[in-house]
C-alpha cells in the first residue's frame, strides 16, 4: 500500500500533505513554491511510494469554478502528462483555508505564527486529505 498525497494548489504556494504507508494518518508535509511543484513531486515520487494524488478543487459558494480553476486545470494536464500512471482525484476544497486558520487559533498559535501563509496552505492540504480519507473509509 502506498501513501496518499494531497495538494492545496495556489498560484504562488502549494501546500502538500501525505498519509503514512498504511493510509491511517494524514500529516502536513510541506509548502513549495508552485513554480517548483512539478520538480518537487518528481523527486518525492522517486523516494516514496504514492498510490494516489488528491487535488483540492476550488469552487465558489454557488458551486461555480473559481478564478484559479483554469490554472489548476493546466497544472493537472501537465501532471497527468508527466505522471501518466498516477491516479488523480479532485475534491471540493471550499473553506479549507478558513478551517486551517481556525485550526491554528484552536491550537494556540500566536498571531505572528498565524500570519504564516505557507503553514495555512500545508494545514489546508491536510484537511483536504483528511476529508478524502473520511469520505472513502471502508
Amino acid at each position: 500500500m502506498g501513501r496518499l498525497l494531497a495538494i492545496d494548489f495556489g498560484q504562488k504556494r502549494t501546500g502538500i500533505a501525505v498519509t503514512d504507508e498504511f493510509q491511517i494518518i494524514a500529516s502536513g508535509l510541506t509548502t513549495v513554491n508552485t513554480s517548483e511543484l512539478m520538480s518537487f513531486l518528481k523527486e518525492y515520487f522517486q523516494q516514496e511510494k504514492v498510490e494516489r494524488v488528491i487535488i483540492g478543487e476550488p469552487k465558489r459558494l454557488n458551486n461555480e469554478p473559481s478564478e484559479i480553476t483554469p490554472i489548476l486545470n493546466e497544472f493537472i494536464a501537465a501532471f497527468e502528462k508527466a505522471f501518466p500512471t498516477m491516479p488523480v482525484e479532485r475534491i471540493d476544497e471550499r473553506f479549507t483555508s478558513k478551517m486551517a486558520f481556525q485550526t491554528m487559533i484552536d491550537s494556540g498559535l500566536k498571531k505572528k505564527q498565524r500570519q504564516n501563509k505557507a503553514l495555512i496552505d500545508e494545514i489546508a492540504a491536510t484537511i483536504i486529505l483528511q476529508d478524502y480519507m473520511g469520505r472513502n473509509a471502508i
